[in-house]
């Protein structure tokens, strides 16, 4: 091609592209793949503690090395999809269940009925409306629907003449500090628990205290950057264009939004789902309930909410598959992680490297190898955004260091947890944080600039939990 071709007028370059989260899954499992033929091989012996499985340490040897074929390769994508069907179909599952809540507009009124009671009560308003969309974060129901409530948040700014970045952080952080902390959520704490053997909710009081704590400081931070733009409109990051111009499509959608009425069949939908979700919980800690009981639970819900809405039955089923497919990119990267730990366990090479790591973090005390398992599970969910697939991954590594490093399995799954959450707030990998960022028009650049203060401030405050976790031998119990 010539000079001349090359600078043709019109002619665009090609922009960088960040690859989609599953060529990254396919180029890590690629790698794990051909480790099987060069790393040597090798396994852990493991004994039971009573109902946990647990490595015994100093018990690493050699085994003979099994390398993946071409079509172990492929076989290990169906096979991680079968290992992992409930998780598959139980993220599936609520994502139906939650459209048809939805869709019924429970959610969106009883957050316009908040903004309506607490008008000309601007800090009032972020804290209450912020606690809302906690409590939804906290049960992992609006982790990926945040989406559906920026306008939400745009209607808040623009009443308030703030700017787009506050009305997408009042909703898409108050929400993420709840997933990000969450007790509850079957799509991160959940998975890990069970994969780490631990009872599913356990250290629920620690977790509610870091909840408490995120939220105060997230809150403390929005409120500090809405106080900085009243008073100086000036020092608003959106450098001089607050609120960039909108399409007709999103300020319809917004005026919807500020007409819904909080009706009471909105009333008596929110207190069956919220019945619903406690007689889950009361049943996983006295029963324990495994994550088929709560797929179970949310098709009930669904049906539930079907009736109590009257709606036909075919409405409740499309907008059930309408949701559940939303939810099908989330849900299937969850079997191609774990692909990946089969890839690693069929060569027997997943040991080796857990031993490895083991070696390196030798010299290291036990809070410091909680924190470096913090830190290094950042840096793969810098790439890999997924939280359930980052489970997936990472959990089976993560469990039999920290039994080798005398680090509570809690904190194991805490480490994990928190550098998912906080690195998904920031990621260019989410797609849900570009959504969020395309409905309010806010550049990603603008957004981590606003970010850096605040991650920097749960980074510490996640240093802090680990630390204290470690100390206090965190089980199951508290």
């Amino acid at each position: 091609m010539s000079a001349n071709q090359e600078n043709t007028p019109g002619r665009k370059k090609k922009k960088f592209a960040m690859p989609d989260a599953y060529i990254i899954m396919l180029f890590i499992m690629l790698l794990a793949a051909l480790a099987t033929y060069f790393l040597p091989s090798g396994e852990f012996e493991r004994e039971k503690q009573g109902d946990i499985t647990v490595v015994v340490p100093n018990s690493f040897h050699s085994v003979e090395g099994s390398p993946t074929g071409i079509l172990d390769f492929f076989l290990s994508i169906q096979n991680g999809l079968v290992e992992t069907a409930g998780i598959v179909f139980l993220v599936l599952i609520i994502g139906g269940t939650f459209a048809v809540i939805e869709s019924t507009g429970a959610i969106n009124a009883s957050i316009m009925k908040a903004v309506n009671k607490t008008k000309n009560k601007e800090y009032l308003l972020i804290i209450f409306v912020g606690f809302l969309l906690m409590i939804g974060g906290l049960t992992g129901a609006i982790a990926n629907a945040v989406i559906a409530f920026i306008p939400i948040g745009i209607i808040l700014a623009r009443a308030l003449d703030l700017d787009a970045i506050s009305g997408v952080a009042m909703i898409k952080l108050s929400a993420y500090v709840g997933f990000n902390t969450s007790f509850m959520s079957p799509f991160t704490v959940l998975i890990a628990q069970d994969i780490a053997g631990l009872p599913l909710y356990s250290g629920i009081v620690f977790r509610c205290i870091m909840t408490v704590i995120v939220f105060v400081v997230t809150i403390g931070y929005i409120c500090w950057y809405i106080n900085r733009v009243k008073n100086d409109p000036e020092k608003s990051l959106m450098a001089g264009n607050r609120f960039p111009a909108g399409d007709d499509v999103s300020e319809k959608a917004e005026k919807n939004e500020v007409n819904l009425k909080f009706t009471g069949q909105h009333k008596l939908i929110l207190l069956f789902v919220a019945a619903a979700i406690i007689f889950y919980i009361v049943g996983a800690l006295q029963y324990g309930w495994s994550l088929n009981h709560m797929a179970a639970i949310f098709i009930i819900i669904a049906v539930g909410t079907g009736l109590i809405a009257k709606m036909s039955p075919n409405d409740v089923v499309g907008h059930f598959m309408g949701g559940a497919k939303n939810l099908v990119y989330g849900a299937l990267i969850i079997g191609l992680a774990r692909a990946i730990v089969i890839v690693m366990q069929n060569g027997k090479i997943l040991d080796t490297i857990v031993h490895w790591l083991a070696v390196a973090m030798e010299p290291f005390s036990s809070v410091f190898g909680a924190i470096a398992m913090f830190i290094g599970n950042s840096l793969f969910a810098l790439l890999v955004s997924s939280g359930s697939g980052n489970a997936v991954v990472m959990m089976p590594i993560l469990t039999p260091l920290s039994d080798l490093m005398e680090i509570p399995r809690q904190v194991a799954v805490t480490a994990y947890q928190l550098s998912d959450g906080f690195m998904n707030s920031i990621t260019p990998a989410s797609g849900v944080l570009l959504a969020c960022l395309a409905i309010g028009k806010v550049p990603w650049t603008k957004w981590v600039k606003f970010m850096l203060p605040l991650i920097g401030a749960w980074y510490a405050l996640s240093i802090i939990f680990l630390v204290i976790g470690v100390l206090i031998g965190w089980g199951p119990n508290y």
